[in-house]
């Protein structure tokens, strides 16, 4: 039976094959540029989402060098609203080495690939086995839910990733090392589902030990997650006639790179009076108002509540240090994430 498993799941494929804009026909070879930059998108986001943006770029730049001459600020303006904006900056790192490093192309083995920028060890694997065919097997979420379930895992995530991958390995056959990786994509996505899966269409199901135990959906285990303390700020919207004061983030740490309004510090012991004292310094003494309710977002690590007070200024009023004025009719070409989307919206009462 374990030997079956390999050809049953390839076949299986060649029949419910998904077809996605990063997944060559049937025979052709994958372009490592398409696979490396929808692994990259598709982490933590779902296929739906990724779609439209992977067009984008690869319209904007059909390949890695052309990616690689492009500013930072240009990648994370495309980025904007997909989230998670840490994969953009590697994004673009690694592009750059690629061009300048590697003359254009993508090392073809595990190894060369982990030495790039923001490609680390699922991701390595996922190239080197749909692109150059290597015989290795990336895991994703998908595949660790199908995979626990195949064996029935006992141990939690994150520490029972090594078992899983050893495990997900068994199931490579002597060939088509990526079809396999894709075809256990496609089947947690698709029929090995969090919620009432669909095992009587599942084609390694007689050896499921999960199914045959009626608990699939208790697979994978998973450690109880910590969730952050709630975080609070004040985020300032100065309007200037039809334009916005706006800032760019620090290049490192949460949102980085990005562009946003002046805010304060965010912090558990949020206090509104000395979230007012961060408040950008004017030339004119701003009247702030403070807008009902607030705008929740909820990151990775904690979630946050910023209250948002608003002000105009005179037409020739400057920038403090720091920060610049745009046009509020360009906003949708600035690299805004989409919490700050949601500040101004509020802020401007639109």
């Amino acid at each position: 039976m374990l030997a079956r498993r390999p050809a049953a799941l390839l076949a299986w494929y060649d029949r419910h094959r998904r077809k996605l804009p990063w997944r060559p026909a049937p025979g052709v070879a994958a372009d490592p540029y398409a696979v490396w930059l929808s692994e990259i998108m598709l982490q933590q986001t779902s296929v739906q989402a990724v779609g439209p943006y992977f067009e984008k770029f690869l319209t904007r730049w059909p390949d890695v060098a052309a990616l690689g001459a492009a500013t930072q600020d240009e990648v994370l303006r495309m980025w904007a609203g997909l989230g998670y904006y840490s994969r953009a900056r590697n994004l673009h790192a690694c592009a750059v080495a690629v061009r300048n490093d590697h003359g254009g192309a993508f090392p073809d083995t595990e190894e060369g690939l982990r030495a790039l920028p923001g490609i680390g060890p699922y991701t390595a694997a996922a190239i080197a086995a749909i692109a150059f065919g290597r015989q290795t097997m990336p895991v994703d979420g998908n595949i660790e839910r199908v995979v626990s379930r195949l064996f029935a895992v006992e141990q939690a995530l994150p520490k029972a990733k090594p078992q899983i991958q050893q495990l997900a390995e068994t199931l490579l056959g002597p060939t088509r090392a990526g079809d396999s990786a894709q075809a256990l994509m496609d089947l947690g996505s698709s029929i090995c589902t969090p919620r009432k899966p669909a095992c009587a269409l599942c084609p390694l199901n007689d050896g499921c030990v999960a199914r045959l135990r009626g608990d699939s959906e208790t697979f994978p285990r998973k450690a109880a997650k910590k969730t952050g303390a709630l975080r609070r700020g004040a985020a300032f919207v100065v309007t200037r006639g039809d334009q916005l004061l706006v800032r760019t983030r620090a290049e490192k740490g949460l949102l980085g790179g990005m562009t946003e309004v002046p805010s304060s510090d965010w912090l558990a012991a949020h206090d509104d009076k000395a979230a007012l004292r961060q408040a950008p310094v004017l030339q004119a003494r701003a009247r702030w108002h403070r807008k009902s309710g607030v705008i929740s977002h909820v990151f990775t690590h904690f979630p946050l509540e910023l209250v948002v007070y608003v002000t105009r200024v005179a037409g020739r009023s400057r920038a403090p240090d720091g920060m610049r004025w745009i046009d509020v009719a360009t906003l949708h070409a600035e690299a805004l994430p989409n919490l700050m989307r949601k500040v101004i919206a509020h802020g401007l009462g639109s």
